[in-house]
Order: C-alpha cells, then sequence, then structure tokens
C-alpha cells in the first residue's frame, strides 16, 4: 500500500506564493464534501442522486456567472481550468474564421497563451506580440492598430502573473470591436477574484478562469461564452455542458467553483490585502538598498495582492531556496532560469537590467495573510539579501 504524504512537516508555514495555487477556502471544503461521498450520482443519470447532481451544477454555474458579470448563467461552461480555456478559445476562435490567419496578443502573457501561438506560427498562423513599456502597461490604441482584415483572434490578459499589471480590457475590446468583428479573448485567470468583473458590460468574447487562483480546488475552471458566439468543442465525446465541453462534470470540483465564487464575488477582503502588500512592498524598498519594484506603482493599475521586487546583483532562486528553509513560500515568477541564466520573458519585455532580472522575487497574498506573515518576512528578507550578495563578491 502506497503511504501519501498527508501533511506538511516542515517549519510553521508563511505562504506568499497565492497567484501559483491558493488554499480551498473552508466555506469551499465544507460545499465539496457531501459531493465526494454520498451524493455521487451521475449529473447527467435520471434518478434522485443524477438530479441531485445537476442541480448542483446548475446552481454553480448561476454562481459563476454572477460572479463574471454574465447576463446569463448558460453563458458559463466549466473547464479543467485556465489552459484548457484559453487554448480552447483561442482554436475555436481560429476555426470561426477559415480564411484569416492572424492573432493579436501581448509581449507579457501568460504560458497557455503564448506558447499556443508559438506552436501555431509553425503552421502559418502569424501572430503579432503587441509590446508593453518599461512599466508593464499596454497601449489599447497599439492593440487596435494591429489589426488587420486578416484578425481572427485577439488574446490580451486581464492582469500579469508575474507584476500584477492590469490591462484595461473593455476599453481594449470596444476598440478593437469598433475596427474588426475578430474574436475577442481575454485570459482572466489572475483577475478573478481581486479585481471587480462585469463582462455583460463590455465586448468581450470569452474569458477564461481558474478555480485554484481564488480558493477552488485545482482542476476546475470556466469559460465565459457570449451569448452568440459559437465555440466549436475542444475535444469530442458526449452532450455535457450544452455539447460545448464533453465528459461527465466533476460534480464535487463544480460545486467548489461555486462556492468559491460566490466567497471570491465580495471583494471588501482585498483593501486588508493590499493594505498588507503596501507594507511588505514599501519594507522591503526601504531595507534593501539596490531593490526596486517591477511593474507600475499606479495602485488602479494592478492587483491588490502583488508586488514582484527585483534585488541587483543576486540570484531568485536563491532567495526563494533560503526562505523556503524557513518556511516561507515566495516564487521567482518565472523570473530566472538557472540553467540557462535567462530572464523572464515578462521581465525582459519589460526591460528590466538583467542585474535586476536575475533576482526577481514575486510575493503573493491573500485574504488569509495575516500582519504576523508580513513582519516575519521583513525581518527576515533584508539578511538573506545581505548575505547572497556577501558570498557573490
Amino acid at each position: 500500500m502506497v503511504n501519501w504524504p498527508r501533511a506538511y512537516s516542515g517549519p510553521t508555514m508563511i505562504y506568499l506564493d497565492n497567484n501559483a495555487t491558493t488554499r480551498i477556502a473552508p466555506e469551499v471544503l465544507e460545499a465539496m464534501m457531501p459531493f465526494m461521498a454520498e451524493a455521487y450520482g451521475n449529473p447527467s443519470s435520471a434518478h434522485a442522486l443524477g438530479r441531485m447532481a445537476r442541480e448542483a451544477i446548475e446552481r454553480s454555474r448561476a454562481s459563476v456567472a454572477s460572479f463574471l458579470g454574465a447576463a446569463v448563467p448558460a453563458e458559463i461552461v466549466f473547464t479543467s481550468g485556465g489552459t484548457e480555456g484559453d487554448n480552447w478559445a483561442i482554436t475555436a476562435g481560429l476555426e470561426m474564421f477559415p480564411g484569416r490567419d492572424h492573432i493579436v496578443i501581448t509581449n507579457v502573457e501568460h504560458e497557455a497563451v503564448r506558447n499556443l501561438c508559438a506552436q501555431l506560427e509553425p503552421k502559418g498562423i502569424r501572430v503579432t506580440r503587441a509590446e508593453v513599456d518599461a512599466d508593464g502597461l499596454i497601449d489599447p490604441e497599439r492593440i487596435a492598430a494591429a489589426v488587420t482584415p486578416r484578425t481572427a483572434v485577439v488574446s490580451i490578459m486581464h492582469a500579469n502573473n508575474e507584476t500584477g499589471v492590469i490591462f484595461p480590457v473593455k476599453e481594449i475590446a470596444a476598440l478593437v470591436k469598433a475596427r474588426s468583428d475578430a474574436h475577442f479573448h481575454v485570459d482572466g485567470v489572475n483577475a478573478a477574484g481581486k479585481v471587480p468583473i462585469d463582462l455583460k458590460s463590455t465586448a468581450i468574447d470569452t474569458y477564461a478562469i481558474s478555480g485554484h487562483k481564488f480558493h477552488a480546488p485545482k482542476g476546475i475552471g470556466a469559460v465565459y461564452i457570449r451569448s452568440g458566439a459559437r465555440l466549436s468543442p475542444w475535444f469530442a465525446g458526449g452532450g455535457q455542458e450544452g455539447g460545448r465541453r464533453p465528459g461527465t462534470e466533476a460534480v464535487h470540483q463544480i460545486v467548489g467553483l461555486g462556492a468559491a465564487a460566490d466567497l471570491a464575488g465580495d471583494l471588501s477582503a482585498m483593501g486588508p490585502v493590499r493594505s498588507l502588500r503596501d507594507r511588505l512592498e514599501s519594507g522591503i524598498l526601504k531595507q534593501i538598498p539596490n531593490s526596486r519594484l517591477n511593474g507600475t506603482s499606479d495602485p488602479a493599475k494592478r492587483l491588490p495582492n502583488t508586488s514582484n521586487i527585483s534585488f541587483e546583483n543576486t540570484n531568485g532562486e536563491a532567495i526563494l531556496a533560503r526562505l523556503d528553509d524557513l518556511g516561507i513560500c515566495v516564487s521567482t515568477g518565472s523570473a530566472c532560469a538557472s540553467a540557462g541564466h535567462t530572464a523572464s520573458p515578462v521581465l525582459q519585455a519589460m526591460n528590466i537590467p538583467y542585474s535586476y532580472a536575475m533576482g526577481s522575487i514575486r510575493f503573493s497574498l491573500s485574504r488569509y495573510t495575516v500582519q504576523e506573515d508580513v513582519v516575519t518576512l521583513l525581518d527576515t528578507l533584508p539578511r538573506i539579501v545581505k548575505e547572497l550578495r556577501g558570498l557573490a563578491e
């Protein structure tokens, strides 16, 4: 019999890597439990257990629709997460316009979009990667100007996963739609649960989310598909999800997503999160010489929970390892690859100097982050950076 690991057994954990994943909220776990035990029916079955499962799915669909500001619950289709949603929306968007061969994205998109587009290029698809500025911001007119009569899809992230910079997707969608009927997709994975979303008031066609970014379980997400936008199924199978996403629905996961949407729809928790993030950020920049914030400092243009900071002449992986030894979880935000000595594509796109980019750390908070977590980090990090710089001399 396999002895599965049951619990973390290291130092007391301080978790500041919430853009990677979040803990399941207690309310979410409680909602899921019955559907992993006695309420185990197949939602496609006609008997009582099946009907119970179907009712739970539709209740969750309504919750997610409200969370995203969809016009009707039928605009929500459940998926396995953000990567599936992004890939589906872009490839199906291309299929809508068989005579077109052009996609517009930014040069700081998540790998789910960036790598898909790289795979499409050898197949004859032309990709325009609109550039961000030194603060990680995008000019909406730059996106609109890139659209041509051959453009099938425009895909823009709502918020950058590394820097937290928010893009004005509502404004961009309106500009694009004024010039083209191209399919407009948004990767909303890192924005959902952190900023207001009201899709019915936009020209956005599809919007992908992933539950584990806002306290739902891993392996469940959703795509908003505007009424009238007909995406062909991503793969073949049964008629689940209105024939749009085949496969027996993971009822417990979907219930978890719905419960998390209900919780995350109340954005009042983001005020305290922002205050803690600002305290962490100002403390680091004040205490550690030759450190810099990556991305705009304008609070209206970045997520309330995210701070990406570079430490000159250090190595982000080494900082991460030292913090990990102390039970503090952070991320390099894909900022460096120690084997190849290359900086994050996002930081490269922002022209962050190499001496800084290789020493980048992303701190991402959640509604469960407390003041003591920030105090401990600020008591610890300056010493670690000083020691690592001394070793590098």
